[in-house]
């Protein structure tokens, strides 16, 4: 069995030996026993935390690379109007904290993809979207404080202390 160590920079170039299609459901492990696409057993063994991303590359113990794919899995896309009527629905479904998929296909139009659910499609329906039932990958976005995420990944220096509380009891009333 491979076992899958350490992220590698998908700007390295590197020979890749295999692939490895997954679910999200599977993709935000870092303790895993799989199948490659070639059949090979592997043991990813990674630092909790950071979601493993279509084209991710993974480097075994051996030197081995493998490359991850999001596998198509049962998705609902909300197809709707760009700016405001979009921005409304990504509030409204986040705030449901439902991990979304936010893009655009190649007439235009603009889309958001969830996991199936009848009350977040209702909701979707009520602020205008029109819905497709389909498989296609899910690769949410990794939201605004991920650390590893290729989205938003960076390190700086605020330059100045943070006085005030960070306290985490709040209320979220539904």
């Amino acid at each position: 069995m491979l076992e899958l160590t350490q992220r590698i920079d998908g700007s390295t170039q590197a020979e890749v030996y295999d692939t490895l299609t997954l679910p999200y459901e599977l993709r935000i492990r870092g303790r895993l026993k799989a199948v490659t696409d070639n059949g090979r057993d592997v043991g990813l063994f990674l630092d909790r935390g950071p979601v493993l991303r279509h084209g991710d590359l993974l480097q075994a113990s051996s030197g081995e690379v493998i490359r991850i794919c999001a596998a198509d899995e049962p998705v609902t896309t909300a197809f709707i109007e760009g700016g405001l009527p979009l921005g409304r629905l990504c509030y409204h479904l986040g705030n449901r904290h439902v991990s979304l998929a936010i893009g655009a296909d190649a007439d235009g139009r603009h889309w958001v993809r969830f996991p199936p659910d009848h009350v977040l499609e209702e909701l979707a329906v009520l602020l205008g979207a029109t819905l497709s039932h389909h498989e296609a990958p899910f690769d949410p976005e990794s939201g605004a404080y991920a650390h590893a995420g290729r989205e938003h990944s960076h390190g700086h220096s605020h330059g100045h202390g943070h006085d005030h509380s960070h306290d985490d009891d709040h209320n979220h009333a539904h």
